[in-house]
């Protein structure tokens, strides 16, 4: 087996892009095709295997990757008004949607010349996911990318203040839809900070809070099953505003206890659609990196548990959510080819 990939990190979270070396993966959709990739039984964190999964598994364990690895495979887009599709997979599986991937395809697609941009502009690139159609607006000054805006699937609120019980106490949670189900929680509700320093407490956590919420109704997706159950749980810390709007930092546990590096893209569409109900943010314009709010304009400024940023904004309300657009930065990190020698007796290696 030999599979070529390109790595980029968005906010110091990896991606690593697939470009050769996939099987024949069917299906008309991207979500059909994840659906392909889970196999007959399997699930969004135990899928079957198969010659696909083989894949996840060599880049997502070591020697090769490691457990807080993530990706993405290339596939055909939904239709022609996309440039490309994508399955997201991560250790333990595939998710339904990845802002900070998003972002890094968006990088990789301008800087391999299969999106064209301008020296100085945007560029906007089109993705179909399996929740939806997301894009990467592609922000290039002197002829380089200097940030990335992801335009998410509407996010909607699913229930707010939830009673949870946990080995820390009682705790409300908020559940929203914006590509995957997020729970949010004040981590100083749990007696915790977001701090490296306690990031086995935050884990143990997160795990604990999305176990009790597997039976919950309000993680069903009303439109589509395939989207349903917690995917992510947010652990906030609330710091002083900034004079653009609300400051926060979190750190999202994911999967089966993966921890983001960055804020979470798609995390950050859903913290924007709760604090756009709780009246802390108001519509704001569309707008590209750099560009100044509008008076009037509020912004997130949404800090990851090792310092980076995104920020985040409210561009449009309608009957399915709210419409967000969430900025950072990717940087691409290296390009590899990586082969697995019939005679190893590790095969697509293992996690610790």
């Amino acid at each position: 087996m030999t599979v070529v990939t390109v790595d980029y990190h968005t906010a110091g979270e990896p991606f690593r892009i697939v470009t050769a070396g996939l099987p024949p993966v069917p299906g008309d959709t991207v979500a059909e095709r994840r659906a392909v990739a889970l196999g007959a039984g399997g699930t969004a964190t135990a899928p079957r295997p198969g010659a696909l999964d083989d894949v996840r598994r060599l880049l997502t364990r070591e020697p090769r990757g490691h457990a807080g690895m993530y990706g993405g495979f290339v596939v055909p887009a939904d239709d022609s008004e996309a440039h490309f599709g994508v399955l997201f997979w991560h250790k333990d599986g595939y998710s339904t949607a990845c802002g900070h991937g998003t972002m890094a395809l968006g990088a990789w697609a301008v800087d391999s010349g299969l999106v064209a941009a301008p020296d100085d502009g945007t560029a906007w690139v089109r993705i179909d996911v399996p929740s939806g159609r997301v894009s990467a607006a592609v922000h290039r000054a002197g002829g380089r990318t200097t940030a990335i805006t992801f335009r998410n699937v509407p996010a909607r609120i699913a229930a707010r203040g939830l009673r949870v019980e946990t080995s820390l106490g009682t705790v409300a949670v908020d559940l929203v839809h914006a590509g995957a189900c997020y729970a949010s929680v004040r981590a100083a509700d749990l007696g915790l900070a977001v701090e490296t320093g306690r990031l086995p407490e935050l884990t143990a956590a997160g795990r604990e809070i999305r176990a009790a919420l597997a039976d919950e109704p309000a993680t069903r997706h009303p439109a589509d099953p395939r989207l349903s159950g917690v995917y992510g749980v947010i652990l906030h810390d609330e710091l002083p505003d900034t004079p653009r709007g609300p400051h926060q930092r979190n750190v999202t546990v994911f999967a089966d206890g993966q921890i983001d590096r960055s804020p979470c893209g798609s995390g950050t569409s859903a913290r924007l659609a709760l604090l756009a109900a709780d009246g802390r943010l108001g519509e704001s314009s569309r707008l590209g990196a750099g560009d100044r709010l509008g008076e009037g304009d509020r912004e997130l400024r949404h800090e990851s548990v090792i310092g980076t940023v995104f920020t985040g904004r409210v561009v449009a309300e309608g009957p399915d959510g709210v419409v967000t657009e969430v900025t950072g930065t990717a940087h691409r990190t290296g390009e590899h080819r990586f082969v697995l020698d019939p005679y190893d007796t590790l095969g697509t290696g293992f996690l610790l």
